[in-house]
């Protein structure tokens, strides 16, 4: 490890600065371009140690968990606090740009649709049981050493408030030393709480953790590994105009007023459609909101998430008809042939995409295609299967649902045009 004065020139797909020297790139986190640096170097990573001239686009963050002085060491939950707006917002929107321009797609990506500091309703917070007492926080950066926090600047004030509760249930769940996952929803009943750990649970251990989630105000649900153990009420989010009730630890979109921007570029673009398809549907966040216009068929390989869309579904009322399916859309994705009754189509894979599905989308004659990813690189690379099956790319809008971090949520349109 060697001590460098550097330039930090360009901020990385992670959200580190990176400054060009003689033996190649040089990665530091907490940088960004225009600063002036010293940082102690190891191969192609640099830890900040002091920061000689600031760049212009530099700005206090707004955490106390966040950089290299947050004590007791920085939260690795978000990576550019440190970045000011104009700055960030072109840094994140050309994190798109450059993905697509990499697969030779040339389009002009709208600006960043901005989200607010406390609109975070899902939050996994990582826990584990210590000498010192129980840890609940986030990883550190490239590290599996826990920063616990009073506090969480993208959280909604309600996750906030409850951050000592949390930390009381969190402890009765710890019955060993290795360190387990603890996803919070915030939804309109409840806190919705679902815990991933790998160690298992005796029945005097699930008592007492009941007894616990008892006590604490606000809180609806706990599983376990999948399994409730208390449920006091269900957990309600709203899709649409329809009231679902997700099943434990299923997908949801992180924020809702992210959600809620996602819902009207799809239900806009496909609204003349009589019969939609809705790919990787969850327990319906698209489904539900389509179906006030036209027929839908929801296809997810996750039974409990189907199970929540098909009672949402059947109970609400003003809607037209929805009809599931499970399947693995990954191993055996729709065939084009198959897709040939629809006039609308969504997908919004998990961060793999939907290469295989997308091929067969491409055969297709389906006029409107609205798709959503959470990852520039394989939104790309579906893009431009589409694209090359004879669809034109009408818009990309990327959504900053994850804020502060080097993720971003898109929403692209597509139509083939008519014979």
């Amino acid at each position: 490890m060697s001590a460098q004065k550097l330039e930090i020139t360009r901020l990385g797909g992670q959200g580190d600065g990176i400054a060009d020297t003689p033996t190649g790139q040089v990665f530091v986190p907490f940088t960004l371009p225009g600063d002036i640096v010293n940082a102690a170097v190891e191969k192609d990573r640099g830890t900040l140690m002091a920061l000689l001239e600031p760049s212009p686009d530099r700005t206090d963050p707004p955490c106390p968990h966040f950089g290299p002085d947050a004590d007791p060491g920085a939260c690795g939950g978000c990576a550019v606090q440190h970045v000011s707006g104009d700055a960030y917002r072109d840094w994140k929107r050309g994190l798109v740009v450059a993905a697509l321009e990499s697969r030779g797609i040339k389009t002009d990506v709208a600006p960043l649709v901005a989200t607010e500091p406390h609109t975070r309703r899902r939050v996994v917070f990582a826990a584990k049981r210590t000498e010192a007492g129980l840890a609940l926080g986030f990883n550190k950066s490239q590290s599996h050493e826990i920063v616990p926090v009073s506090t969480c600047v993208i959280a909604t004030s309600r996750i906030n408030a409850a951050l000592p509760a949390l930390q009381r249930i969190a402890a009765s769940v710890a019955v060993s030393r290795e360190a387990f996952k603890l996803t919070v929803l915030d939804t309109h009943s409840g806190f919705d709480l679902a815990v991933d750990a790998p160690f298992r649970l005796s029945e005097t251990d699930r008592l007492q953790i009941i007894a616990i989630m008892r006590k604490e105000a606000g809180m609806a649900r706990l599983a376990f590994n999948g399994e409730i153990l208390i449920e006091k009420q269900p957990p309600q989010l709203d899709f649409g105009a329809v009231t679902v009730n997700p099943p434990p630890g299923g997908f949801v979109q992180a924020s809702d007023a992210a959600e809620a921007v996602m819902g009207e570029l799809v239900t806009g673009h496909l609204k003349k459609a009589k019969r939609v398809v809705d790919l990787f549907s969850g327990s319906g966040t698209f489904t539900l909101r389509l179906a006030e216009k036209s027929h839908v068929h929801a296809v997810e390989s996750d039974q409990p998430s189907l199970d929540a869309l098909d009672r949402a579904a059947r109970h609400a009322q003003g809607i037209k008809p929805v009809s599931i399916e499970r399947r693995d859309l990954f191993r055996r994705p729709l065939m084009f042939s198959e897709l040939k009754t629809y006039q609308g189509l969504c997908f919004d894979p998990p961060r793999a995409g939907a290469e295989a599905q997308a091929r067969e989308i491409a055969k297709s004659v389906i006029p409107r295609i609205a798709a959503v990813s959470c990852n520039p690189v394989t939104l790309a690379r579906d893009l431009e299967i589409l694209i090359a099956g004879g669809y034109r790319l009408l818009s990309v809008t990327p959504i900053d649902q994850f804020l502060w971090s080097a993720h971003v949520e898109m929403v692209a349109l597509l139509e083939r045009p008519r014979r």
